[in-house]
């Protein structure tokens, strides 16, 4: 945790109070797993984390609050699945590694952080302004650098010059967000996980080089 922690009223918190501030939220992040979010009271949060509904209400308004704080801090966590992306080639048999590892980063990242990353998706889905812009930053910075890599490969005519690079970059990171986000309920239709990773790593190469990968 870095900078200074705050309480409601303004004060700056101590290292005794930071650490209660991290318990509850680390409870509030295990409850989201098994809980449904509106589900989730003060006083469940509270008993889980060893304190009183006093204490959560001196770091966190509501629980809407403190889900917000976990969901910003995941934002920042999420703005590394750009390494998965940035300074990595896509010619030959490199460019099919780096798509694996891409789908292989996405699907890892949202196994890890299911239930936030639902809390998130339903709370923008639902027009909260605040929720959307934690997803937005979440996935944008994984866009700008596919964007980037259709650029670079546009650039040496590699690429259609009448694709839009930023169309491309954006309609991949949805689909990736959308497959990872549900990677559980493919093996309901039939699908597993060996087929789904692969084949999901073939259709964004296909999208960022306009070719079928070499294996």
């Amino acid at each position: 945790m870095t900078g200074q922690v705050r309480t409601v009223d303004g004060r700056v918190a101590g290292r005794r109070g930071q650490a209660t501030r991290q318990k509850l939220l680390d409870c509030l992040s295990e409850m989201l797993s098994s809980s449904p979010y509106r589900d989730v009271k003060v006083i469940d949060v509270a008993r889980k984390a060893g304190t009183s509904p006093a204490t959560f209400y001196q770091y966190f308004p509501d629980v809407e609050g403190a889900v917000l704080e976990v969901a910003d801090e995941l934002a920042k966590e999420g703005t590394g699945l750009t390494e998965l992306v940035e300074g990595r080639s896509w010619v030959g048999r490199a460019g099919w590694q780096t798509a694996e590892e891409l789908v292989d980063g996405f699907f890892d990242f949202w196994r890890r952080n299911d239930a936030i990353l639902r809390v998130i998706d339903l709370a923008a889905a639902e027009g909260d302004k605040r929720f959307n812009k934690i997803r937005v930053k979440i996935l944008s910075s994984v866009t700008g650098s596919l964007t980037e890599a259709v650029k670079g490969l546009q650039s040496k005519g590699k690429v259609d010059k009448d694709v839009s690079p930023a169309a491309v970059a954006n309609c991949l990171v949805a689909m990736l967000a959308e497959v990872a986000s549900h990677q559980k309920g493919f093996a309901g239709t039939g699908v597993k996980q060996a087929e789904l990773k692969p084949s999901l790593a073939l259709l964004v190469h296909l999208g960022v080089t306009g070719k079928k990968p070499t294996r």
